[in-house]
């Protein structure tokens, strides 16, 4: 039998579906789960909000526009290092930042000392309030890449935050430092007890303990469901970009949030590792059943019971190939086989993902998916058969060779709703270059059954998440920004924000049209997301943290090249 191609097969599975329709409100669902946290109801308390990853916050009166020169609209900002990936969580009255050492906050750690950094700051003024920091692995750029600081983003509740340190490490800490006048335990061998620096609870070093080799950092922003804490670790590749140094460590924990205890670990992508793990996990619950999703570095996404096994493993639910299996894997753009990257985004029931690759590697090829939950076992679009008749097992490089006689056929196990990896909109028999998906290392943002996703290359594409043509996602409108994407897309007030390398901020009206509200330039690249708490924008660019409010006025304005801070007027 003559295999179908990868993007004609799908139609297989749901020709002319309609994923069903009932009213959902994500913002709404938002709202629940920061209900049962201890921290304000508005607040945006880590990375996508909550466990479901969608970033659709509560805001009324969002400014669209903002002017950095006379400061209208700017409530306050505040200098950063020289390199920002992190993005800012707002909680209890604090903002939490990850960064580089740069601007040099701490009298012991001149700025060049090279770090990573996580800053705090008053949620009100942008007074600094303290540093958390980690010093550079000896091992060199191979694990600890120079002048990347912290990429993660922190999670935040109560009195207490969780975030993964560019050394491997889940780092839990006091929200005050040591502002209270207490070095809370059991950790206790801080440096130093000074009110400008952090206070540690417990420290869990995934190189030192589990021997993970994190391939340039760990950049995984960590999730907690109840008393678990949620992590992929980072494990991958040598300098040489081949080996695997470590194929049996885990790529997959839950640890207790509470005292860092491990819980239970996954090694699933073992020597399947195409380069690094750097994807972040996504919780929910769906058909009845609670579910951990974390993206690996083989390209598929791995969906856990949250629970584990009861004897220190992993209880698998399904999992899903995220990569045609004909696909092929070499460093650089040429390459048609990724990993996961953006973090998986839950919506009505549904989990939404892409794939992508180390932005130095290039725009490439990409694929985004609608996933059904409720399904089990592997339910990826396709299998791998041999020449054989039989099922091959995942390879790292290529799954399916057809020169062997090997081929993918559909898996009628399927929970692939959808599929988008290009749609000839303007019907003229080919694909042009708006009509593609690209790799992405953002995440979708979804609201009003509208989903918008930024890839690599600069697009931005606007899906209807649940209205399908031939196993195709409706597509309502791409735009080019001219700049590569790195965050992800904020939803909030019936507006679209998002950022892209050259600086800009483009705001799109909420609708299945394309309307350009504004384009801000924030005077230097933007490789993080814009969040909103307390109708508060608050966006970083590699080097400065802006709080963006209607009606402020930050006298002075941000000059370029310099920043300020001070409460608006």
């Amino acid at each position: 039998m003559k295999s179908l191609s990868f993007a004609a097969l799908i139609g297989l599975f749901s020709v002319g579906a309609v994923i069903a329709a009932d009213k959902y409100d994500p913002t709404s669902e938002t709202l629940k789960l920061l209900g049962k946290m201890k921290v304000g109801l508005y607040d945006w308390p880590q990375w996508g909000g909550s466990s479901h990853r969608n970033n659709t916050p509560q805001g009324k009166n969002i400014p669209y526009e903002w002017d950095l020169t006379t400061g209208e609209n700017i409530l306050w900002a505040v200098p950063l290092g020289s390199q920002t990936y992190g993005n800012p969580v707002v909680a209890n009255g604090k903002v939490f930042v990850g960064t580089n050492n740069t601007h040099g906050y701490l009298k012991r750690y001149p700025s060049k000392v090279d770090l990573g950094c996580l800053l705090a700051f008053e949620e009100k003024t942008g007074k600094f309030l303290w540093q958390a920091s980690s010093p550079k692995l000896p091992s060199g750029r191979v694990n600890d890449w120079p002048q990347q600081g912290i990429c993660s983003t922190v999670f935040c509740d109560d009195t207490r935050l969780w975030y993964n340190t560019s050394r491997g490490e889940v780092l839990c800490l006091d929200v005050e430092g040591f502002h209270d006048g207490e070095n809370d335990g059991p950790f206790k061998a801080e440096a130093n007890e000074n009110k400008d620096e952090a206070d540690i609870i417990w420290r869990y070093d995934l190189m030192g303990t589990l021997g993970v080799f994190q391939h340039n950092m760990c950049s995984c922003s960590l999730t907690c469901f109840g008393d678990y804490c949620f992590v992929i670790t980072g494990n991958g590749v040598d300098d040489d970009h081949i080996t695997i140094p470590a194929p049996n460590a885990p790529s997959f924990i839950c640890l207790n949030k509470n005292t860092g205890k491990l819980l239970w670990t996954d090694k699933s992508p073992g020597l399947n590792i195409l380069h690094g793990q750097w994807s972040s996990p996504c919780v929910f619950e769906a058909g009845g059943q609670e579910q951990v999703v974390m993206g690996g570095g083989d390209g598929w996404l791995y969906s856990f019971d949250p629970a584990g096994d009861g004897k220190g493993g992993a209880k698998l639910l399904w999992k899903f190939d995220g990569n045609p299996k004909e696909s092929m894997y070499s460093l650089g753009g040429r390459a048609t086989r990724n990993h996961i990257i953006g973090t998986p985004v839950f919506y009505d029931g549904y989990v939404y993902s892409g794939v992508g690759e180390d932005p130095e590697h290039g725009e490439g090829v990409g694929h985004y998916y609608c996933i059904d939950p409720t399904k089990r076992g592997d339910i990826s679009l396709e299998l791998a058969l041999g020449a054989d008749g039989k099922e091959i097992p995942p390879r790292r490089l290529q799954c399916v060779d057809t020169k062997k006689g090997e081929k993918a056929v559909p898996n009628k196990n399927s929970g692939a709703v959808w599929h988008y990896d290009a749609v000839d909109r303007n019907k003229n028999g080919k694909m042009d270059f708006e009509e593609v998906m690209h790799r992405t290392i953002g995440s979708a943002a979804i609201k009003d059954d509208l989903l918008f996703i930024s890839d690599f290359a600069g697009l931005v594409h606007c899906l209807d998440a649940k209205k399908t043509e031939n196993g195709k996602p409706v597509v309502y409108w791409t735009h080019d920004m001219f700049a590569a994407a790195w965050g992800s897309v904020l939803i909030v007030d019936g507006k679209v924000y998002v950022g892209d390398e050259d600086g800009d901020i483009t705001v799109f009206e909420l609708s299945k049209k394309l309307k350009i509200l504004a384009e801000n330039n924030m005077i230097n690249s933007i490789y993080s997301t814009p969040i909103v708490a307390n109708d508060t924008l608050f966006i970083s660019n590699k080097s400065t943290l802006f709080a963006i409010k209607e009606g402020a006025k930050l006298k002075g304005g941000v000059k370029q090249g310099a920043t300020s801070s001070g409460a608006g007027e």
